[in-house]
């Protein structure tokens, strides 16, 4: 126990809790995000690149993005010019402020390194390793999987999430991951891309920055500490209860879209391809931002009471 003479200069706050001296959890389950990103990319690229199926359903989804054309894609358009130098400013101005306000300056430097490592990656497999064969479907044969632009905004979201305080993490998951949502839907919106690039880039922004996230984790220091999930309104539970239902949401979508359109059904799509392709890049964005989220906050240590 700790005396009561002790005690008499501490402050309540830091009485009660005290930062837990385990070590940061191993590369276990951050391997297993990075393979299982690294094998979503590869079946992504398979099924909707390499297949007649996939393409079709991928295609469809791109052409019936015509019927929304209006306000939605007049501002949708602006959106996307503004998004590289918005992804910039959002990505660079949370690790500046993490680096030289917090002192957290290793885990920036890291968090940048991730975010530069997954930007580079998408250019290096859309114009070196992936191609687009032809498979029966009308379609402009350029490979466009992954897709720069959700890249640019879900890497900038990853960085400012690993180097923002465990407390405060549930909060910017949600929020990164709306903001990269919103990039990815755009491109389809507008028909700079299809949903299967959207899909791609969430995950080699996931492959890239969960060993990143590793790294910040080691080198994190006493800042890399929480009390756990409600301790405080951004760690609440209710920003992985949010996404889950919207997520939900758009699976139910995605599904009613494709049932009336089956086999036999005798209806034709005009949008239902275009819908339950937006509603893949909600469930995608979505599920890997919860996977995040989980993610770390088993990973990074406890505070306990102080005995």
């Amino acid at each position: 126990m700790v005396s009561t003479r002790e005690n008499a200069g501490t402050p309540a706050s830091a009485r009660l809790t005290a930062p837990c001296r385990e070590v940061v959890a191993g590369p276990g389950l951050f391997l297993v995000a990075t393979i299982a990103s690294v094998m979503g990319v590869v079946g992504t690229y398979w099924f909707f690149v390499r297949t007649t199926t996939g393409q079709y359903i991928d295609e469809s989804a791109l052409d019936e993005a015509v019927a929304v054309y209006g306000k939605a894609t007049k501002a949708a358009l602006g959106f996307l010019d503004a998004l590289p130098t918005l992804a910039v400013v959002v990505g660079l101005g949370g690790l500046l402020y993490a680096a030289i306000v917090k002192r957290r300056w290793q885990g920036a430097l890291i968090a940048l390194a991730g975010a530069g490592a997954a930007n580079v990656l998408t250019h290096v497999l859309k114009a070196y390793v992936f191609t687009r064969p032809f498979r029966g479907i009308q379609t402009i044969m350029e490979n466009s999987l992954p897709s720069g632009h959700t890249t640019a905004a879900a890497s900038a979201a990853a960085a400012v999430f690993l180097v923002c305080s465990p407390a405060k993490r549930p909060f910017v998951a949600f929020a990164g991951t709306t903001f990269a949502v919103a990039a990815g839907g755009a491109t389809l919106v507008n028909q700079w891309h299809r949903p299967a690039d959207v899909v791609a880039a969430f995950l080699v922004v996931g492959a890239c920055m969960a060993p990143a996230g590793w790294l910040v984790l080691r080198t994190g220091g006493r800042w890399n500490t929480w009390d756990g999930f409600g301790s405080t309104w951004a760690s609440s539970r209710v920003w992985l209860t949010v996404p889950l239902l919207m997520g939900l949401a758009a699976t139910a979508l995605g599904v009613v879209m494709l049932v009336r359109i089956a086999p036999g059904s005798g209806v034709v799509s005009t949008t239902h391809y275009f819908w339950a392709g937006l509603s893949l890049i909600v469930i995608s964005g979505y599920l890997l931002g919860i996977a995040a989220t989980w993610l770390f906050a088993v990973a990074v240590p406890r505070n306990r009471p102080q005995s």
